[in-house]
């Protein structure tokens, strides 16, 4: 019984550390964000006296507002693209059967090994001719296709009772119908984990904005740059707008915390 105990004591020691190692560079960064600026190489764990100047500062550099908008519009249509995307693909492979359907998802799933890099350029040209360069939905388009979120979306599709799919159509539903009324909403545990993991990576992207957008039209990541230069790097200002960045992905995982937790210890239906 003792042993037991002494197992279950070092194991939620293992798991404090690790959640303090986790969450000290995020406490660390509102921390520097909050001090005065002749602060902010301080050392101390508590930023105090504590003080917006930087935000002010940071307000005044670039156009903090309209950052985060062109982010959230930039990270929450390429997430709603690529979900809807995967949805409808992973249903089609999972439940109908036609001919080269497992060539067409290896070739699908294939994509995910094409590094961006590759395509870049192609998707550059394509979208300069469309004269989609330098705005935000040329950003999201190449984005709406997703290897990640066919490949998790097929395997909870593949897991689902084809008994009530062929009991919803005797009952003489549409698959349009049944998709939406049976198959989604027993899959909103993994729904959401993917959602939030779609959404960090669109609101994180730098590479792709940073050679297609130009001006004004922006986002956070980019903002970043602004507090960088020759003459040395402006550390409270951007402390300031990162920790600002964190804010909608925190927010998020808050919303979804119990569909996140509910689809990494199972994967089945209610």
């Amino acid at each position: 019984m003792m042993i037991d105990r002494l197992r279950g004591v070092r194991s939620h020691m293992m798991l404090i550390i690790t959640a303090v190692v986790c969450v000290f560079p995020i406490y660390w960064l509102f921390a520097t964000a909050l001090r005065r600026p002749e602060d902010v190489t301080s050392l101390s764990p508590v930023p105090w006296p504590m003080s917006l100047a930087n935000y002010a500062d940071a307000a005044h550099k670039v156009d903090i507002a309209g950052l985060v908008a062109n982010t959230f519009f930039v990270a929450t249509l390429s997430t709603a693209g690529q979900l809807l995307v995967a949805l409808l693909a992973s249903y089609a492979f999972a439940m109908y059967t036609f001919p080269l359907r497992r060539v067409l998802y290896l070739a699908f799933v294939g994509i995910w090994l094409v590094p961006f890099q590759v395509t870049m350029l192609p998707n550059y040209i394509l979208l300069n001719r469309m004269g989609l360069v330098d705005s935000l939905v040329g950003v999201v388009l190449p984005t709406l296709c997703s290897a990640l979120a066919l490949l998790l979306l097929h395997q909870h599709m593949a897991a689902f009772p084809k008994e009530l799919v062929a009991a919803a159509k005797i009952d003489g539903r549409s698959s349009w119908s049944i998709l939406w009324t049976v198959v989604v909403p027993n899959l909103r545990p993994a729904l959401a984990a993917l959602t939030i993991v779609l959404f960090i990576n669109a609101w994180n992207e730098y590479f792709w904005p940073a050679v297609l957008l130009r001006g004004s039209n922006s986002v956070l990541q980019l903002g970043l740059r602004s507090f960088m230069g020759t003459e040395g790097e402006q550390w409270g200002p951007m402390m300031a707008v990162a920790s600002l960045a964190c804010l909608p992905v925190l927010v998020l995982y808050l919303l979804l915390q119990r569909q996140i937790v509910n689809a990494f210890v199972r994967s089945g239906l209610k």
